[in-house]
């Protein structure tokens, strides 16, 4: 970047230039609609405009993790219904489990005494 380029930044944003972001820094201001391009993120930016970016970030980040929170709690369940439908419950599978545990423990016991 060249140092008219920087200077230009710095004048059309008005940054008291304070604070040089890192590389996720940029980033979030790039993800969170605050410049454009990486090219025009100065070299030196204002630490309220990190903490507001940083901010938009969370939310951002918070509804996503809703949205795919919901979606999980329909897919649960739709796959609860299709299990109904089968007559699936985790107790018979339980059951089952555990008769399978104790025919496998009386053979191995019937195997020791042999």
């Amino acid at each position: 970047m060249t140092e008219t380029r920087i200077r230009a930044a710095e004048q059309a944003h008005k940054v008291v230039a304070s604070y040089k972001p890192s590389k996720f820094d940029k980033k979030i201001l790039l993800w969170t609609g605050r410049f454009k391009t990486e090219e025009d993120i100065p070299p030196r930016i204002t630490p309220e405009m990190l903490d507001k970016a940083r901010n938009k970030a969370r939310v951002k980040a918070c509804y996503i993790m809703i949205a795919l929170s919901v979606v999980a709690c329909f897919a649960v369940i739709a796959s609860a219904k299709k299990a109904a439908a089968r007559h699936e419950s985790l107790t018979r599978w339980n059951m089952a489990k555990k008769a399978q545990w104790r025919k496998e423990a009386a053979l191995a016991a019937e195997s020791k005494t042999k």
